[in-house]
């Protein structure tokens, strides 16, 4: 191009067609860049200050050069950001003088000469070329790939730097970082690799295309090609978790009640997940049926571990699992490996106990409420053994249950029972004095005493944590009163809460805010609930279905 460009029409076509096939964007876009490289080169020439317009026939190569004047108005100028250019402005009231048409943003042009290129000019021409092209093969790698998020994609390794694998996509390059890489795995330039497309980003040096091969996604996608079921949605994968290049976790669910899930993913003498497994260089891959059964699902995602007992905590999200000795190394796994990788499947948090652990601390609840017992009721340990065995847990419980199922209990009769609930009353009525006592001598008010669903010994602990007023507890939120979880450092760390010792639910530490709010007059109190009227007749539908209770 250091030869005119008005020389040879037909070869700056030929450029054109070259250019796009290569870049693979449109012939247009190329033609574009090269106007606005003439254009660019003709100011040069004939002034910056000028609007000079090329254009390019598209067909015939024919190339044309022209000045660009517009009608103005003293309304459309500022002499501090829009003054008037007369190389580029006709004012309207000139302009009319020679054209009774001319109205505000009209053009009129004059024909330029073609220019020579020199080899300054060449090159200017050749750098704005180059550049306009290069933006637009971004942008249209922008749009192709961005569409592809979530797929997987094949590439040649291209070059190795700083642990990060550069892939030639054919039309564009991704990057597998470090962090994204199967550990152990060593790519060299020239080999074939398959990897997950996980992210696309506009930046300065052009898009970027993120894969990976070590999320759980990459995994997901490899069974969708291995397994025919899976593809047509006939099996749903719904869950997933990798230790990558060690282990990972699968959870699946058929919608046929004719195909085994596992079954399927495994295939023929473990054909389709060997294949997987060939792909993520060895991989140990445990497939296991999902379950919208919590406990279920979990008892699962532990496996090869056989789990004895599940006790479920929804508020937390956490899960206490008994398994016996022998099976608690393979519950654990390998530096917490299958327990680790269970949690990530489950979104739970798995702690795991032994038989013989859980045994020891029921003992040790069951010794804790005997010796409440013995002290609250007064009572010889063979007799606050029975009451804990029985499964009373508080001397509230004792104090207020009904005389006759107290009596019930083997060994007792109507007058021991009246007598332990008497007991266990006064027990509470001195403890309540003593709390009060503490309550005051820490200074906490007596507005906080009067707010619904306070109790007591919530009151002293609120004072020895320093919530002393209505408007202290009231300033609180939910997280506040019941602790939470949160990140360092990338471990989860529970945050202890000012009344966690009392194993409230969110629901009831909401609403303990919420009726110190309404006490503080911050807000006012919701409007109760309307009791539905009982339809005509509901009463008789009820007795003829449970004709027990008329």
């Amino acid at each position: 191009m250091s030869t005119g460009i008005s020389a040879n029409r037909m070869e700056i076509l030929q450029i054109a067609d070259a250019v796009a096939r290569e870049k693979s964007i449109d012939k247009e876009i190329v033609i574009q860049a090269m106007e606005h490289a003439l254009q660019k080169a003709a100011r040069s020439r004939y002034g910056a200050e000028h609007d000079i317009r090329a254009t390019i026939d598209p067909k015939t190569g024919e190339m044309e050069l022209k000045r660009v004047m517009t009608v103005v108005d003293e309304s459309m100028l500022d002499p501090e950001t829009r003054p008037f250019n007369p190389s580029t402005d006709i004012m309207l009231n000139v302009a009319q003088k020679t054209d009774p048409e001319a109205v505000i943003g009209k053009e009129y042009s004059e024909g330029l000469p073609p220019i020579e290129f020199g080899r300054v000019a060449a090159q200017t021409a050749k750098q704005v070329i180059n550049h306009e092209v290069r933006e637009a093969e971004r942008e249209r790698q922008f749009g192709e790939y961005k569409d592809r998020i979530g797929e997987i994609i094949n590439g040649v390794v291209k070059r190795v730097e700083f642990y990060n694998v550069i892939v030639d996509l054919g039309r564009a390059e991704g990057v597998i970082r470090k962090s994204e890489s199967i550990p152990r795995e060593n790519l060299r330039v020239g080999d074939r690799t398959r990897a997950y497309v996980y992210d696309v980003r506009r930046e300065t040096k052009g898009p970027q295309i993120f894969l990976s091969r070590a999320k759980p996604e990459f995994m997901a996608r490899l069974f969708a090609q291995e397994v025919p079921e899976v593809y047509e949605g006939v099996i749903e994968i719904k869950a997933a978790a990798r230790d990558p290049g060690s282990r990972a976790k699968i959870a699946v669910i058929s919608h046929d009640s004719s195909i085994d899930p596992v079954g399927a993913c495994v295939g023929m003498r473990g054909a389709r997940v060997q294949a997987v497994v060939g792909e993520l260089q060895g991989e140990k891959i445990d497939i296991i049926p999902w379950s919208s059964d919590p406990a279920t699902f979990i008892v699962n995602a532990l496996q090869p571990a056989e789990v004895s007992k599940v006790v479920l905590d929804p508020e937390d999200a956490r899960v206490e699992v008994v398994v016996g000795e022998a099976q608690l190394s393979l519950a654990i796994g390998r530096r917490g490996q299958n327990v680790r990788l269970a949690s990530q499947l489950t979104g739970w948090s798995i702690d795991i106990l032994t038989e013989a652990e859980e045994s020891e601390r029921r003992q040790k609840e069951f010794a804790t409420r005997t010796d409440l017992f013995i002290k609250a009721l007064e009572v010889d340990e063979m007799f606050a053994q029975l009451l804990a065995s029985e499964g009373f847990e508080t001397v509230e419980e004792i104090a207020y249950v009904d005389a006759i199922e107290l009596a019930s209990i083997e060994g007792l009769n109507d007058e021991i029972a009246e007598e332990l609930q008497a007991r266990a009353q006064e027990y509470l009525e001195k403890l309540a004095a003593e709390l009060e006592n503490k309550r005051v001598s820490l200074g906490v008010a007596d507005d906080l005493k009067a707010v619904t669903g306070l109790t007591a010994p919530m009151l002293v602990a609120l004072g020895e944590k320093g919530v002393k007023t209505l408007e202290d507890f009231a300033g609180l939120v939910g997280d506040d009163i019941r602790g939470y979880f949160e990140t360092k450092n990338g471990e989860r760390v529970r945050e202890p809460g000012i009344l966690e010792e009392f194993q409230l639910t969110s629901e009831q530490a909401d609403q303990l805010v919420l009726n110190a709010r309404v006490a503080a007059g911050w807000i006012e109190a919701p409007p109760e609930p309307e009791e539905e009227p009982q339809a005509e007749g509901d009463a008789d539908d009820v007795a003829r279905v449970f004709p027990d209770r008329g």
